[in-house]
């Protein structure tokens, strides 16, 4: 298994996955996760994952988006990284986040009330390690661009 994981990470920060993968991977979880009843996100076959509902920041309508997680110990709270496959620009659930911090996980079958608060410093560099430690290609990601990739903590309210 530690093999195919290592193709896994390999394949996930090759430029034409960066390229293919925000158009499609979303949409493709959507949709699964839809059909069948917030029970499955495919892309929890490699990571933990979940199902965040934001308020967007300019248009105020929901937006629904899979992202990977790493659940902390406790159960009540949840990091997730802005990190956009490595592009330069932050994804558009973390201007959401920023601008509207209410929001709403679907975490394994379970509809969960948050609050999203930004992470910074210590707490963010803390964060960013445990990240690394789940997902190693966050750190090509990093290398990538200029930004520094957000992350949230998102603690059940």
């Amino acid at each position: 298994m530690a093999a195919l994981e290592r193709l896994v990470q390999n394949v996930s920060t090759s430029r034409a996955f960066v390229r293919v993968a925000p158009h499609v991977l979303p949409a493709v979880d959507r949709a699964v996760h839809r059909f069948t009843g917030g029970k499955v996100l495919l892309s929890n076959r490699l990571l933990p994952g979940l199902l965040l509902t934001s308020t967007g920041a300019k248009s105020g309508l929901a937006r629904r988006t899979p992202l990977a997680c790493l659940p902390e110990p406790g159960g009540r709270s949840w990091v997730v990284v802005g990190s956009n496959f490595g592009r330069p620009g932050h994804p558009a659930w973390t201007a959401n986040l920023l601008a509207h911090p209410e929001a709403e996980i679907g975490w394994r079958g379970r509809n969960v009330p948050v609050r999203a608060r930004l992470l910074r410093g210590e707490e963010r560099e803390d964060a960013w390690a445990a990240v690394l430690r789940m997902w190693p290609p966050y750190a090509r990601y990093q290398q990538r661009v200029t930004r520094e990739i957000r992350l949230f903590r998102l603690e059940q309210r």
